[in-house]
């Protein structure tokens, strides 16, 4: 037992002087003066210090690559909600993510206060039809506490085989106790771009997550609105839309923008910097915009409303955004392992910071369920399944009020792109 731990404190030794005189060497060459960088020997002491004594006292043996795994996940995961750690099944987890078809429940998740935070609920997708909403704490998955787990441990037991189920425990905002909900899973089918006539002239579209094709689906989108009649005013719903793919964002900026900046990064590495510049067109030609937004509209969501804002291109309309304004970059480890590190952050092109502070919209509203005249609330849910372009029953689908009507924000933004042509301003 002495060898085992002698070689395994001479192991841990080896890897992290080696690791720290390898990034020590890789960042101080650069620096002009040359300056060497003394290594935190004392730290690096405590380390191995509490290496031993969970080889030596824990009450069951501890494999050598699990305590440097966990310990990794530790630095990581200490730095900020979106640097982690991935093994091989998180590789694999991360090269579907961006596919459009996965197996799950359909939430775009975040860490906080050791709980898993819902970003935002993913239209169309079991999260969605139960009732999840985006600021939901998750707090226990079936029987399991969440405090404690990785961010993509979470992940990894929310997915499962279709047709099983998941009760997730949650904390909601204004509620003093916590909730069951069971989540049937399903295969994630996303459909990111779905697009309706309101009213002659003033076209909507429902933007629910950002993937390689979703620029190109959005000026389609656009173009089929146009060939029902000239268009007035449009709204842009980013609504619980949780971001996704950097590209689909700036493209979709573009396609409503002449020119100008659209979004910058900023970080350490030269190589994390960059800055998006609008291409010549506009798919509306100048028609009035009104983006909606809530705290569910996140990352890629928040480059757009930010971008429009700051050209003087939309109004937004709606809450605060969530704040998610930060890059990460894939960095190997070996074949199948990596780190992933927040290694830059999103500006607006007015220089705006969007990491916690989000995207503050020009005019705010609250989330309003609107009512019958004889006062009986309009089904939330059936408004969630119209909004998500779900087929309602017969009885259900002509003879109601109109989608505008339901939703109280997309009433309000209509009626502002209607004051917005009587007064000939954008």
């Amino acid at each position: 037992m002495k060898k085992s731990c002698r070689t395994g404190f001479a192991l841990v030794v080896g890897l992290m002087v080696g690791a720290m005189l390898s990034v020590s060497v890789a960042v101080y060459a650069d620096r002009e003066q040359g300056a060497a960088s003394a290594l935190p020997v004392e730290d690096l002491q405590r380390f191995t210090d509490v290496y031993m004594r969970i080889k030596r006292n824990y009450v069951t043996e501890v494999d050598d690559r699990e305590l440097l795994d966990n310990a990794i996940q530790g630095m990581l995961s200490g730095l900020d909600p979106h640097s982690a750690y991935l093994d091989e099944q998180d590789f694999e987890d991360m090269q579907v993510g961006t596919s459009g078809e996965f197996g799950g429940l359909g939430i775009e998740v975040g860490m906080e206060d050791g709980f898993v935070k819902v970003i935002a609920p993913i239209d169309d997708t079991p999260a969605s039809r139960a009732g999840i909403q985006a600021g939901d704490l998750i707090i226990r998955l079936d029987d399991e506490s969440v405090r404690g787990m990785s961010l993509s441990d979470a992940v990894s037991r929310m997915r499962g085989e279709k047709g099983s189920d998941i009760t997730l425990t949650i904390l909601r905002e204004g509620e003093d106790q916590p909730k069951e909900i069971t989540i049937t899973r399903d295969i994630i089918q996303v459909q990111s771009v779905r697009s309706e006539i309101l009213e002659d002239g003033y076209g909507y579209v429902r933007i629910s997550n950002f993937q390689q094709r979703t620029a190109r689906d959005l000026v389609r989108a656009v173009e089929d609105l146009k060939d029902k009649g000239d268009l007035n005013g449009l709204v842009l719903d980013l609504r619980n839309n949780p971001g996704g793919i950097l590209n689909g964002a700036v493209g979709v900026s573009d396609a409503f923008l002449e020119d100008g900046l659209i979004v910058y990064t900023e970080g350490r590495m030269e190589e994390s910097q960059f800055r998006y510049q609008a291409s010549p067109g506009d798919v509306l030609r100048g028609a009035p915009m009104v983006v909606l937004v809530n705290r569910g509209s996140a990352s890629a969501s928040e480059i757009v409303a930010g971008a429009l804002q700051d050209h003087g291109r939309a109004i937004i309309m709606g809450q605060n955004t969530f704040g998610k304004g930060s890059v990460q970059t894939i960095l190997p480890l070996t074949q199948n392992t990596g780190i992933k590190l927040t290694t830059a952050r999103y500006y607006t092109p007015d220089g705006r910071s969007i990491q916690e502070d989000g995207i503050e919209p020009d005019i705010r509203l609250q989330d309003l369920v609107v009512q019958r005249n004889d006062d009986d609330a309009m089904d939330p849910m059936r408004l969630q399944r119209e909004l998500q372009g779900e087929d309602l029953p017969e009885d259900e689908d002509d003879n109601g009020p109109s989608l505008a009507e339901r939703d109280y924000g997309l009433n309000e933004a209509l009626n502002l792109l209607k004051g917005l042509n009587i007064y000939g301003t954008r």
